[in-house]
């Protein structure tokens, strides 16, 4: 046997094996990349070519649970859930849905930091499908420029709109922020709660998971605990 390999006494170890760095990896909140993991083909198929999709997946989903999709109640959720798949809880996959950010003159000449805060936001752990919400609070210093507030808010929606874990969406609504205000000068805190942590492992459901990005003159303690102040 080579070193490092394992041996298996039954496939049912193996597989039992499988299951646990499987759901390790996901309760340990593993990170693999700055930008969401996407396929090169991701957008060939349009939003009602996926729809019907996944509408025929989830339906053998219910089926296999062993629920009776004649039921009036049940049998329009394969429907349901593909199309909130597709136009709202994960629209934010596609670029197409990207706010518009348009800046303008800081003509006010104000150039303290502005504080967006308690944006609230609805993510899915892309570990479990289930939801990530909570609070997030932006900041910036003008370069000379400045965004409309409601953009902000989008922003973090965008973002938050897709299978995510709360390092990545943190990182991505700073980087964002920065190349669109031209300026390194971005922060960035959001406090969730995770119903993968809540409702179903561990379930602890009184715990918060809290997450920061700090870029220019954020990263000065004066003007970060300025910023923290605030919140």
């Amino acid at each position: 046997m080579k070193p490092n390999e394992t041996s298996w006494n039954t496939p049912r170890e193996e597989a039992d094996f499988v299951d646990l760095t499987i759901d390790e990896w996901g309760n340990d909140h593993g990170l693999s990349a700055y930008d969401t993991p996407m396929r090169e083909d991701a957008f060939e198929l349009s939003d009602v070519e996926k729809v019907a999709k996944i509408e025929h997946h989830f339906r053998e989903i219910m089926e296999t649970l062993g629920l009776d999709l004649t039921d009036d109640s049940l049998k329009g959720t394969p429907h349901r859930v593909a199309k909130m798949y597709v136009r709202e809880i994960f629209s934010g996959l596609n670029p197409k849905n990207k706010p518009k950010a348009t800046l303008f003159d800081n003509k006010y000449k104000y150039n303290e930091m502005l504080v967006e805060k308690d944006i609230s936001f609805y993510s899915n752990c892309e570990h479990h499908f289930v939801p990530i919400f909570g609070k997030a609070h932006v900041a910036y210093i003008s370069s000379g420029k400045v965004i409309g507030l409601s953009k902000l808010n989008r922003i973090v929606q965008y973002f938050a709109k897709r299978p995510q874990v709360q390092e990545r969406l943190t990182v991505q609504i700073g980087k964002e922020l920065q190349q669109i205000l031209q300026t390194e000068d971005v922060a960035v805190v959001m406090d969730a709660k995770h119903l993968c942590v809540a409702s179903r492992g561990v379930q602890d459901d009184s715990s918060t998971t809290v997450t920061a990005f700090y870029g220019g003159k954020f990263k000065d303690e004066a003007t970060k605990n300025e910023f923290l102040k605030y919140l």
